[in-house]
This record gives C-alpha cells, sequence and structure tokens, in this order.
C-alpha cells in the first residue's frame, strides 16, 4: 500500500498511484484509517457528493490552538452548507470574476517587473523565488491592500500553515503553524480595524461591508477568508507554475512548444501543467451518512480522499495520461477540486499563469534549467523549492 511519507513515493508518486487505480475502486489504508479514492470517476464524487462533509476537527488544547483553529472552523473550505453557503455568497460579492480581471494589468505589470530584475541579474536564477513565488503573492497582497513592506511575512506564515495539511505533520510543523496562525490572525484583524476606520478600495474594505439579507461576515470569518484568500490564491499558482515548468523541461518537444509557440498555447499550457503534476493531491471528506462511491460503502463517521493527483492520470479519462501534451483539450482535470469546494481562486491563478508563462519564454526563448529540481518533502501540497535556470 501506498507509503505517503516514503521520500521516493513523493519523488514521484504515479507510479503508485496507477497501482491504486488498478483496483478499480476506493481501496482502506489502514495506517490513515480512511479510504483512498484514485480513479477520476470516484475522486471527483467524493468531491461532489452531498453525503461526505468537509469536517473540521479542532485542534486541541483549544487554548494553544485559538486561531489556527477558527482560521478554519470560520472558513469557506473547512465548512459545510448552510454555513458554507452563506461565506461563499458573501466572499463572492466582493471577490468576483470582474475583480479579477480588472486585475490583469497589475499582473502584466508586475510579470514584467520580475522579468526586468532577471534580465539584471544577467546568468542563473531561482524559477520559483525569483517569478513563480513573488509574483501571486504580489498581486494577493495588493487586492487585500497588504503594505508593500510586509509582502515578506505573507509566504513564510501560509507555508507554515498548510504545513498541517500533510499526512503526518512533525511537533515542529505544529507549533510553526501555530505561532503562525497566531501571527497572521493578529496581523490581518489590525488590517481589518484600519479599514473599518479609513475605508480604501481593497478587498479587506469590501468584505468588512458586503452584505446579504442583513448578513454580514464575523470578525473572525474575514479574518479567516483573508488567510484562506492569501494561501489559496498563491499555492496552486506557485507549485503549478513549478511543477508545470519542470515538467516540460523533462519533455524537450513540449519545452520547444513553450519556446516557439508562447502565446499560442497558453490556455491549454496552463490546464496541463495543472493536471500533469498537480499541485495539490490530498483532499479528505467525511461521511455524515451511509454513501457509496465506486461500489464501496463508506460508513458515517468513515472519511475518503480525493486524491487528485492520481484522478488528473487516470487512464480512462485522459489519451496518454503518462505523457505531458500542452495542446491537450478537452483537458477534465479536477486539479482545482470540484463541487462547492471549488478553488475560489481558481480563476486567479489561471490568469497569473497565462499572462506568466507566455511572458516568460517571451522574453527568455533560450531558457533551461540548470541543475536538479530541489522538491519539497510534501505529499499533499506538492511544489518545489528551487528551480534554477539560466538566460542564454
Amino acid at each position: 500500500m501506498i507509503d505517503f511519507k516514503d521520500l521516493a513515493t513523493i519523488e514521484n508518486p504515479y507510479p503508485a498511484l496507477k497501482e491504486l487505480r488498478s483496483f478499480g475502486k476506493p481501496i482502506w489504508h489502514e495506517d490513515l484509517n480512511m479510504f483512498l479514492a484514485a480513479k477520476h470517476s470516484d475522486a471527483n464524487d467524493v468531491l461532489r457528493n452531498k453525503s461526505l462533509g468537509r469536517i473540521f476537527a479542532p485542534k486541541t488544547p483549544e487554548t494553544e490552538w485559538f486561531e489556527f483553529n477558527y482560521l478554519h472552523a470560520d472558513s469557506i473550505l473547512d465548512s459545510e452548507p448552510p454555513k458554507h453557503t452563506r461565506l461563499r455568497s458573501l466572499v463572492a460579492k466582493a471577490f468576483n470574476r470582474h475583480r479579477i480581471e480588472a486585475l490583469r494589468p497589475e499582473i502584466e505589470r508586475l510579470t514584467n517587473q520580475l522579468l526586468d530584475r532577471i534580465e539584471e541579474q544577467d546568468g542563473e536564477f531561482d524559477v520559483i523565488a525569483d517569478y513563480a513565488e513573488p509574483l501571486p503573492v504580489k498581486v494577493i497582497a495588493a487586492l487585500l491592500g497588504f503594505p508593500d513592506s510586509d509582502e515578506h511575512l505573507l509566504r513564510p506564515w501560509s507555508q507554515a500553515i498548510v504545513k498541517m495539511y500533510e499526512v503526518n505533520p512533525s511537533q515542529t510543523h505544529k507549533d510553526e503553524a501555530k505561532k503562525a496562525a497566531k501571527e497572521f490572525a493578529d496581523y490581518v484583524h489590525g488590517l481589518m480595524l484600519e479599514r473599518l476606520e479609513k475605508p480604501g478600495t481593497d478587498l479587506i474594505t469590501e468584505l468588512a461591508q458586503v452584505s446579504e439579507s442583513g448578513e454580514k461576515l464575523s470578525t473572525h470569518e474575514l479574518i479567516a477568508t483573508c488567510v484562506l484568500l492569501l494561501n489559496a490564491g498563491h499555492e496552486a499558482s506557485v507549485n503549478g507554475f513549478g511543477n508545470g515548468i519542470v515538467a516540460a523541461y523533462q519533455h524537450p518537444d513540449q519545452w520547444k512548444l513553450l519556446q516557439s509557440q508562447p502565446d499560442q498555447i497558453a490556455d491549454t499550457a496552463v490546464e496541463e501543467f495543472l493536471r500533469f503534476d498537480a499541485p495539490l493531491h490530498f483532499f479528505d471528506r467525511t461521511a455524515t451518512a451511509d454513501t457509496e462511491i465506486g461500489g464501496v460503502v463508506i460508513k458515517e463517521g468513515q472519511k475518503i480522499v480525493s486524491l487528485l493527483g492520481s484522478a488528473n492520470r487516470d487512464e480512462d479519462v485522459f489519451v496518454d495520461s503518462d505523457q505531458m501534451d500542452l495542446t491537450r483539450n478537452p483537458n477534465p482535470h479536477i486539479g482545482f477540486g470540484a463541487g462547492i469546494h471549488f478553488c475560489l481562486g481558481a480563476p486567479l491563478a489561471r490568469l497569473e499563469m497565462a499572462v506568466s508563462i507566455p511572458a516568460l519564454f517571451k522574453r527568455f526563448p533560450q531558457l533551461e534549467l540548470t541543475s536538479t529540481p530541489v522538491r519539497r518533502p510534501t505529499f499533499s501540497l506538492r511544489g518545489y523549492e528551487s528551480v534554477m535556470a539560466k538566460v542564454k
């Protein structure tokens, strides 16, 4: 059975995931005490089935985990209807497609600014640290109205918190997550109080004012929403971009496509980046009643995991599923989830990648990677710590 903590599996989980799919149904994992849904149809059903809930279990002792707990219990991601319906409706009023599309000029400006800095280095640079990571952080920080001088705080806070989503976080990771959750929550709370006194044009101001039928976001809900938007608003972009760039370089024919037709294939390339080596692999839900998935009964109270990365390599859905094809169309991947928990930040992540991928190759058509990329030692949130490249 797959070992999610094994470093070789983390480096390349796809052979083990293919073996899981060969069973043709969800499989019980004894160590995790939950079912694994590896087939596309089953993983998709797990995300959409209304008898499966995203049930957050508060960490204990609650006095130590106070901020971490409410950042999750009062967020869209870890709530279910009717609370989820109310939260998503309120947030969607402020974080809508019109607002996201209006960010395009700013995304293009920041992209060119980062490329200018890389060009000034005149040599080797880190695709993650110098490009993929700062762009979405700057975009979401600007959207929320965080001061430029505080941008450096956001990614470390986010990374400390999301390490708790791994299969078996260490005590060090738990301590860091508690500390980051408190600091992040206190920081956003301070900004919220400032905006109530002096409203601006940022998303925090709008979230503090938005209402529907007299309903508004509570203080904890607003803080939790802002933290979730930062975390979800950049993790997928950073990891999806890094994973895709490395995979494309390992497929020379696809790398040549990026070099020769960056604008023409931008939209399908984004989707294939997200499918081929998904940034999120592990999303669990709990049965609120006996539920059948793929012919297997998940009893009330039992958990089942949607293995998104496995679903995106399902041979029954994707032709040549283990091959990268940047022109693949249609591409029904579930890299952003599905159902009511479909990623709220998906349109923003898609826009950022659709701008930044072709921009990189138009500026540096002879770009090449220079050393073995350094992968983060995590399974659930899959990405690279460093991807070194050089401009010829």
